[in-house]
């Protein structure tokens, strides 16, 4: 069952990314933008200008170009989308799929420990408030979950380095690092294993860098941590009040089962909808994390994708699209997955 469901969603995806790449193909051009222009100036001679434009192969009809994106009828044999070639950079001119390798982790990483940290944080919050509704607890998580939630991630990132970084360095305490990269210029970094700063420390045995690279991701980490935070928490305490006032947890109550196991089953249910929402934050903040990129000078696939569009940079644009998309489908199906393994109401 579970081999057909994934399986089923795979093909599913499939279909939904070429659909995708078409969307974002045809958008791009329609828009009233000239990248030739961009690259060559706008005093240009016109030869210039024509040479260009061949290079790019943007003179061509846009049925030839979407069938040289797609690697069909091209005229350059081997390349394309459907061949996992997603093109070179009109302004680095470097394989896309290069630099999506190299800025796509270092996003995923601050994103995936900021919300694995936020759901650990929302779980014995929501579960406090539930259990005693009305009381102190639950009226902080409830204060916290409205005020967390409608805070811009950029204010409190600004925030946080001019508290944790400047104004602690001046009053002599133990400071942040600066907002500077990802580690300190003089530490050296770790060999490119998984992309992931910490992970590749540790697999090479660096615990300088491990040590480093923890305490300059600390700051973007907690600032995308108390922005999400109130929304998972706030989920999460709504399905623990619902789940509480439900017929088999009452029962559960009457039989005389513990309230540890009573409330272990109540969270249960409660996570599912939690999770969900875990995975849509997962999917918005992989390009949507672009103020805390700049903030904190990380230089991840939401900074490169800006660069990207404000440059004109066609292939960079639709490679960073479809590959945002990509993982967003298999998190969904990771979510998805998860969901079915703690609901035993859920089958595939």
């Amino acid at each position: 069952m579970l081999l057909r469901f994934v399986t089923r969603r795979l093909a599913v995806a499939i279909i939904q990314l070429i659909g995708i790449s078409l969307f974002v193909f045809f958008m791009i051009r329609i828009l009233p933008a000239d990248p030739v222009a961009r690259l060559v100036g706008l005093n240009a001679t016109k030869e210039a200008y024509d040479l260009a434009a061949h290079n790019l192969g943007l003179d061509q009809p846009w049925g030839q170009q979407l069938l040289n994106y797609l690697g069909i009828y091209s005229n350059r044999p081997g390349d394309g989308v459907l061949q996992g070639d997603l093109g070179d950079s009109w302004v680095t001119s470097a394989p896309i799929l290069e630099e999506l390798v190299r800025f796509l982790p270092i996003t995923l990483e601050f994103i995936t420990y900021a919300l694995l940290i936020a759901f650990l944080i929302a779980v014995p919050m929501a579960m406090a408030a539930a259990t005693k509704p009305g009381k102190t607890a639950d009226r902080v998580t409830f204060v916290w979950g409205l005020f967390a939630g409608a805070q811009p991630e950029f204010w409190w990132g600004l925030m946080f380095v001019f508290f944790f970084f400047f104004q602690f360095h001046e009053w002599g305490f133990p400071s942040a690092p600066a907002p500077l990269g990802r580690l300190n210029p003089m530490v050296s970094e770790p060999h490119t294993i998984t992309g992931f700063i910490l992970i590749d420390s540790l697999l090479a045995g660096n615990f300088r860098a491990f040590l480093d690279g923890a305490h300059h991701l600390m700051l973007p980490v907690f600032t995308l941590v108390f922005v999400v935070s109130g929304a998972i928490i706030k989920m999460l305490r709504q399905n623990m009040i619902r789940v509480l006032q439900s017929d088999y947890i009452l029962y559960a109550r009457s039989a005389g089962l513990p309230s540890r196991q009573v409330g272990f089953y109540a969270m249960r249910a409660a996570m599912a909808p939690a999770m969900t929402l875990v995975g849509i934050f997962y999917g918005f903040l992989l390009g949507g994390a672009v103020p805390i990129e700049l903030i904190y000078s990380l230089g991840g696939i939401g900074e490169y994708s800006i660069r990207s569009i404000l440059a004109f940079d066609y292939p960079a644009i639709q490679g960073t699209v479809l590959i945002i998309a990509m993982v967003s489908l298999l998190i969904y199906l990771v979510i998805d997955i998860l969901h079915a393994a703690i609901d035993p109401r859920v089958t595939f």
